[in-house]
């Protein structure tokens, strides 16, 4: 990583989690502890969570500050911070 670059999550959610997310409603999102969540989220800090809607280019998007990754028995919960940016929405 470069000095200075940003560490960057991406996800893709369904609607109704990206406009509660939006809306600013929600402000953590959940991902199940499993082999896959594992290995992208343990032991990694995140600067921001870029959400999509859909895998197109012109999918809804938006840039969150990520403020920090916990983690329940079942669950890791990525805490949202401000929404920094909102495209195609």
């Amino acid at each position: 990583m470069v000095a200075g670059e940003k560490k960057i999550l991406h996800l893709t959610l369904m609607r109704k989690w990206f406009d509660a997310i939006a809306s600013g409603q929600k402000t953590k999102e959940y991902r199940l502890i499993k082999p896959y969540w594992v290995v992208r989220l343990e032991n990694n800090s995140f600067d921001e969570v870029h959400f999509k809607n859909g895998y197109s280019r012109s999918a809804p998007f938006m840039r969150v500050e990520c403020l920090g990754i916990s983690k329940t028995r079942e669950k890791y919960v990525i805490h949202l911070g401000k929404i920094l940016e909102v495209k195609n929405y």
